[in-house]
């Protein structure tokens, strides 16, 4: 919860969100700092929808551990999961180093959710990546 908050701030999840997904038995993997005693630093979750689908529910990595690989690997281990399913995830319109890091793995824009995000009424782009 403390890398939700200093990340998303009012559009954080709730920890009753995170328990629903574990609930629903989603996939999700915690980076830790083996040099800060074992810190949370990221996390990131993927909803397997069925054989040919599937979603990004988050990646998130904490501000001070930015730019050291992090999010890349964690997006990776998402989609060696996600195996050969379309792969689709949100992104806040106005996260340009998200966009690119999900460019990278050939992501590709499909959509626009419009005030997607509260309470800022940030639009999200929809990406897919089809394997």
């Amino acid at each position: 919860m403390p890398v939700e908050e200093d990340l998303f701030g009012p559009e954080k999840w709730s920890s009753a969100m995170f328990w629903n997904e574990l609930a629903q038995r989603q996939f999700y993997v915690v980076a830790v700092d083996g040099d800060a005693g074992g810190e949370v630093v990221g996390y990131a979750g993927l909803a397997v929808v069925d054989d040919s689908e599937c979603w990004v529910q988050n990646i998130a990595v904490k501000r001070t551990a930015q730019q050291r690989g992090i999010g890349r690997r964690l997006l990776e281990t998402l989609l060696e999961r996600a195996g050969d399913r379309r792969t689709l995830l949100e992104v806040a319109v106005d996260n340009g180093p998200a966009q690119h890091l999900y460019a990278v793995y050939d992501f590709e824009p499909v959509g626009i959710r419009r005030g997607y995000y509260q309470p800022s009424n940030t639009d999200a782009l929809v990406m897919m990546r089809d394997v």
